[in-house]
């Protein structure tokens, strides 16, 4: 039996939200529909992991619920209904619009809500290329440098898995969730970026290398945080080596300034062969599997 995508429907304006249902139940989707705002934020917070896409009519109530959802850090994909443009054009065009929730959501006209299942489509693809070092929120408020948090990043990435496991299972759609997007590649970023993505980097290598050997659980969620940021930034090898050499000749140097030895970094090999390892097993999964036998 295929699985079922599930939609979540927050609209204020009951026409518009009737028209939504009947066009949605006739295709196979499964649809919740919710009420208010707090409705739905109660449903996220409880089955937000089950939710394959919202559709938000937007109104006044729109920017604070984002606001809650992002600062939780909830990540899903999303189309927008808006109320206010009347151009009959597909959803794809509807371009230059302040995001209000992250850069992968998709606007859709009031005017064109028989494209709204193309809007879906649009919206679930663009969420499954969100990358660990793009900018979500394409506002002024935030620098356009801006990274997703940790707590957002496991939910997205969880959310990207879960997503590309039911899409492989329901339309056949293999190898989605390893598709990049190359404007995040970090030879395509700004310096600004670039300087800030390498930092951010660094900084996640440095809690590797402190808890590798300790008895924390938490370690292979570092590991698996930094090998996807590294793996959707298209990070060359030689750059995760830079980085731990750097900072390895920064213990070296403090333990020799305490008057210890260093020789004790050299267990330290094993934390680079196991980063290396996660992340070519990401790069081996991103080449199409009719180009490994080619």
């Amino acid at each position: 039996m295929q699985s079922r995508l599930s939609i979540c429907l927050y609209i204020s304006d009951h026409r518009v939200a009737q028209n939504l249902k009947n066009i949605l139940s006739s295709k196979s989707y499964s649809i919740q529909l919710v009420d208010s705002s707090q409705e739905l934020l109660d449903l996220v917070n409880s089955h937000g992991g089950q939710i394959d896409c919202l559709v938000i009519f937007r109104d006044t109530t729109v920017s604070p619920l984002f606001n809650q959802l992002y600062e939780q850090g909830t990540l899903l994909p999303v189309v927008i209904i808006e109320p206010e443009l009347n151009f009959d054009t597909l959803p794809e065009k509807v371009e230059a619009l302040t995001c209000l929730y992250h850069s992968a959501e998709v606007r859709q006209p009031v005017a064109t809500l028989d494209n709204v299942e193309k809007s879906l489509e649009l919206a679930i693809a663009q969420f499954l290329h969100l990358g660990p070092s793009c900018s979500l929120v394409k506002s002024p408020v935030f620098p356009p440098e801006k990274l997703v948090s940790d707590e957002q990043l496991s939910f997205l990435l969880l959310q990207q898995r879960r997503l590309a496991e039911k899409l492989k299972e329901r339309l056949g759609y293999l190898g989605v969730f390893y598709k990049r997007n190359p404007k995040h590649f970090f030879r395509n970023l700004s310096k600004v970026q670039k300087e800030e993505l390498i930092k951010h980097l660094t900084e996640e290598y440095r809690k590797i290398i402190l808890n590798y050997f300790s008895n924390e659980t938490e370690i292979n969620q570092f590991i698996d945080q930094f090998v996807n940021k590294a793996f959707f930034a298209d990070i060359a090898i030689s750059k995760v080596l830079e980085i731990h050499m750097e900072l390895i000749d920064e213990f070296s140097q403090q333990l020799r300034i305490e008057g210890r030895s260093d020789e004790i970094l050299l267990d330290y090999r094993l934390t680079i062969i196991d980063i290396l390892a996660h992340l070519g097993e990401m790069y081996r999964r991103s080449v199409p599997r009719e180009n490994l036998y080619s």
